[in-house]
């Protein structure tokens, strides 16, 4: 059964808050919002520079994650080079971006790459 005034009692505050207390709520909260602004915009811009150019840059999967194949010049052909040997989901990335570079190789780069890995296995 519903008591006479309890509603008016439960939902009225204790005291209300001063103009001084109010000013320092909204001032926390209007420093708490340009912070997460301020981190939020410096955050979120690429950092990551283009690579130069004849230079290959890609993150592929690899064992523990993200692996980064970075080369320029003869150590960017090799990469290439090796990669075109492969037909799978990462020498399919690290071809896309040798395209993106303009890193051409020859068949007889890619014949000699796949005859080094042929040596070097025991």
């Amino acid at each position: 059964m519903p008591l006479e005034g309890h509603f008016q009692r439960v939902n009225t505050p204790l005291r209300r808050l001063s103009s001084r207390e109010r000013n320092v709520v909204i001032a926390g909260m209007l420093v708490t919002i340009v912070a997460i602004l301020t981190l939020i915009l410096a955050t979120a811009s690429d950092s990551r520079p283009a690579p130069a150019a004849g230079c290959v840059s890609a993150v592929v999967a690899g064992r523990v994650g993200g692996e980064p194949v970075n080369g320029c010049g003869a150590e960017a052909k090799a990469i290439c080079a090796r990669s075109a040997n492969y037909d799978n989901p990462r020498a399919r990335t690290i071809n896309g971006k040798c395209d993106e570079a303009g890193v051409v190789v020859t068949q007889a780069e890619i014949a000699a790459a796949a005859k080094a890995k042929a040596s070097a296995r025991p």
